[in-house]
């Protein structure tokens, strides 16, 4: 394009984002730095998008032929409209690099997970001069500080992800992360809690940190000194408006006493932790270098709930992973029905490039990963109904956070993170009411509000 020809107009973008609630936060403030930059619109159609980003994750099977997939939908929509700008970033982008614009040449930008803040220049040098861009490098978290509060940023509803850290130096075998998102690096507290601040002035009353081992967290605190994990959450209690305090996702060796004593004494931190073990054999654990063993996990469960008698527990589980033998799979059943979770996530073991756990060459077959991820599957669900069903008949306090699918509904979560329908008014959404609990789904419940005389009517 020459110099003097006038610039394709962008109004329009469309955002797919794959895989955690990092990634959701990351694509938020995407969506700022567009918003800031360009004054874009969020569509929900590609088709309707001059901008279609891709915020990618490579955490489960396939991602990268997932994003391909995509990718060759996009593709189409290229050819209608030469000037569309497609752009792929997080993980994905990180590990694949410039292979992507080899292998789809109408990627116009890559980006990896800590370069998004460069995104508007990265599209005007696009737009100015049709060039394909590439940034996957890793600097330390300068991002944040690159990243707008907008008015529309800070229309957050009841519910808030704030990224507190990035990153992990644990290494364990199956997984990518520390090759797409780098080592653990944590953003000052004043930051953190800045924009906790920021959030909850808009009306949020719920925040979630986030991390990669977010229990793992340490950076420099106000007073000059080095502040833990369990220090920022002391801290973040005190902040005007916060109804509910949650994080994730946790890493068993970064876990301590002082951690299961927060839970007890902050009253808006929620009784649920994410405690990803991914397998109940010492022998494999050690295969994936995790850093703890079965012994020292259960003790940390025996601790936390010494403080925190009601915490609901979920955890990850890898099956099949190169070397599992049965009885291996066995002792993983054995700790699933020791420790009794509310929920978890089961997956087959599946090779992620560059690790090294991808150059193992002892496999476990096909069908008998699928055999064990039905029967810890099976397993789950019974632990997961049981949990339901112990709330029949209580009283749940409850934040309301939407509008139900059913006629007259609304919903909201439990403290526990159990998810509650019942009838009530949309202007309850924010607030925390009490729910008797009257049914358990597959995995909900259902109540009907209680309210006293002596509270306010709605």
């Amino acid at each position: 394009m020459k110099s003097n020809d006038p610039l394709p107009s962008i109004d329009t973008l469309f955002i797919k984002t794959y895989g955690c609630q990092m990634n959701e936060y990351d694509s938020s403030r995407m969506v700022d730095l567009m918003r800031q930059a360009y004054g874009l619109r969020l569509v929900a159609k590609p088709e309707e998008a001059d901008v279609i980003l891709m915020n990618t994750c490579s955490v489960r099977e396939k991602a990268e032929e997932k994003v391909y997939s995509e990718l060759g939908r996009y593709r189409k929509l290229k050819l209608k409209n030469p000037s569309l700008i497609i752009g792929v970033g997080g993980c994905v982008a990180q590990q694949e690099g410039q292979r992507i614009q080899q292998r789809a040449p109408y990627v116009d930008a890559v980006f990896g997970p800590q370069a998004y803040h460069h995104l508007p220049a990265m599209i005007n040098k696009i737009r100015r001069e049709r060039v394909r861009v590439a940034d996957i490098d890793m600097p330390e978290i300068e991002k944040f500080d690159y990243l707008p509060r907008t008015e529309d940023a800070l229309k957050q509803g009841v519910s808030a992800y704030v990224t507190i850290m990035e990153g992990c130096d644990k290494f364990c075998t199956f997984c990518v992360v520390p090759y797409t998102r780098g080592g653990e690096i944590s953003r000052p507290v004043d930051d953190v809690l800045a924009e906790c601040r920021t959030i909850l002035s808009s009306g949020c009353v719920e925040i979630t940190l986030l991390g990669q081992n977010v229990n793992g967290y340490r950076a420099l605190g106000p007073d000059g000194d080095e502040w833990d994990f369990t220090m920022l959450l002391y801290a973040l209690a005190d902040l005007k408006g916060l109804k509910r305090l949650r994080f994730t996702t946790s890493h068993p060796s970064e876990m301590n006493e002082d951690l299961a004593i927060a839970f007890a004494e902050i009253s808006t931190l929620m009784p649920f932790i994410h405690l990803p073990v991914q397998s109940g054999s010492d022998r494999i654990l050690k295969l994936m270098h995790r850093g703890h063993d079965t012994k020292v996990y259960l003790e940390t469960i025996d601790t936390l709930r010494k403080h925190c008698p009601g915490i609901a527990l979920s955890s990850d589980f890898i099956v099949g992973y190169p070397g599992e033998t049965d009885a291996d799979f066995d002792q993983t059943l054995a700790l699933v029905r020791q420790v009794g979770y509310d929920s978890a996530y089961c997956f087959k073991y599946s090779p992620r490039p560059g690790t090294p756990a991808s150059e193992c060459n002892n496999d476990v077959a096909e069908n008998i990963k699928d055999k064990r991820l039905q029967q810890l599957l099976a397993l789950m669900h019974e632990q997961s109904s049981s949990a339901l069903q112990r709330h029949i008949g209580t009283i749940m306090l409850v934040l309301v956070d939407k509008k139900g699918k059913k006629e007259g509904d609304i919903q909201g979560r439990t403290e526990d993170f159990k998810i509650v329908h019942f009838k009530g008014n949309v202007r309850l959404i924010g607030h925390v009411v009490r729910v008797e609990i009257t049914e358990a789904y597959g995995q909900s419940l259902r109540g009907n509000i209680v309210i006293n005389d002596d509270e306010w009517e709605y």
